[in-house]
């Protein structure tokens, strides 16, 4: 039974969920499609996920963009872990996502339409023999067929939402490595927002509150980038959203998949039910904080405090 997965507790959100979640016709049915699919849930349950690099597969013709297997198999090509995490919060919170099929390395559907890393040549040490020539036909043709429709297909999700009489909020979950050139990341988890932090505090206050985590406040990476995902369907139609990051290492298997998301479906499900309704839109200059939020400990301090 899906909702096995957490303990939703005993608010009217959650009972409403949980009942919701266990009907079997749901609003948004499930689809899949060459370059994306829909995982089914109900328009009105407050939330959209989305998995912008949830697969490492490449379309046929593409072979292995002249890359060894094992290539394929790292970060470069995909986020590892966060498809399964994604899958099991939709199935959890019976809340609908959107999710990629095609590998980061053939497009990347989180940037802009003319970011230079859309397609990216060097990844991470690894030269990749098929995007090295790319001319303006073959980027055409991949923005065409595999970005495009991803976006198309998030904007009319939200429309479903929208026409239910219920704003979703917009979570996409990522994942990250335990190093970057050498340098050890320490962070278990990570939440990046742009300038409206209406979700984005909630969870980080909730992810402090655990007490056994290190988190990340736009950590390992800033939420402020124009153009990519979040950007496009949240923060350009003025809906609350967060980017949420996983180490890899914590999910690279199938067993810390389901704790983890267990432990954020718990946290998700708190957040929207007795958080988020209470907040009015805040947005936030770069360094301002909201009024009335405590300070962010350090990383230092929470390294002092433990793991």
């Amino acid at each position: 039974m899906p909702l096995s997965l957490c303990d939703l507790g005993d608010d009217d959100y959650s009972r409403r969920m949980a009942h919701d979640a266990l009907r079997a016709g749901d609003d948004i049915r499930a689809e899949d499609h060459d370059s994306y699919c829909i995982l089914a849930g109900r328009a009105d349950a407050g939330l959209v996920l989305l998995c912008d690099h949830a697969g490492n597969a490449l379309p046929p013709g593409y072979g292995s963009l002249g890359l060894p297997p094992e290539q394929l198999r790292r970060h470069i090509a995909y986020d590892i872990g966060a498809a399964g995490v994604t899958r099991a919060l939709a199935a959890a919170l019976g809340a609908p996502a959107v999710m990629t099929r095609y590998s980061r390395l053939l497009i990347d559907p989180n940037r802009g339409a003319d970011d230079p890393t859309l397609i990216m040549r060097l990844s991470d040490g690894a030269v990749i023999p098929g995007n090295r020539r790319l001319d303006a036909t073959e980027r055409d043709k991949r923005m065409r067929l595999y970005y495009q429709p991803y976006h198309r297909a998030i904007d009319a999700v939200i429309d479903r939402c929208l026409a239910s009489g219920v704003a979703p909020s917009l979570l996409s979950i990522h994942s990250f490595t335990e190093s970057w050139k050498e340098r050890p990341r320490p962070w278990h988890v990570g939440v990046l927002w742009d300038r409206d932090r209406r979700l984005a505090g909630p969870l980080l206050d909730s992810l402090y509150a655990e007490g056994d985590l290190i988190v990340g406040d736009n950590e390992p990476y800033s939420g402020q980038l124009e153009g990519d995902c979040l950007w496009q369907h949240a923060t350009c139609r003025g809906l609350v959203s967060a980017l949420i990051e996983v180490r890899q290492d914590l999910i690279r298997d199938a067993a810390g998949q389901a704790v983890w998301a267990e432990r954020l479906c718990r946290i998700v499900a708190a957040v929207l039910s007795t958080t988020l309704s209470q907040r009015r839109p805040v947005v936030v200059a770069d360094k301002a904080v909201r009024a009335g939020t405590p300070q962010r400990p350090s990383v230092g301090e929470q390294m002092e405090k433990g793991p």
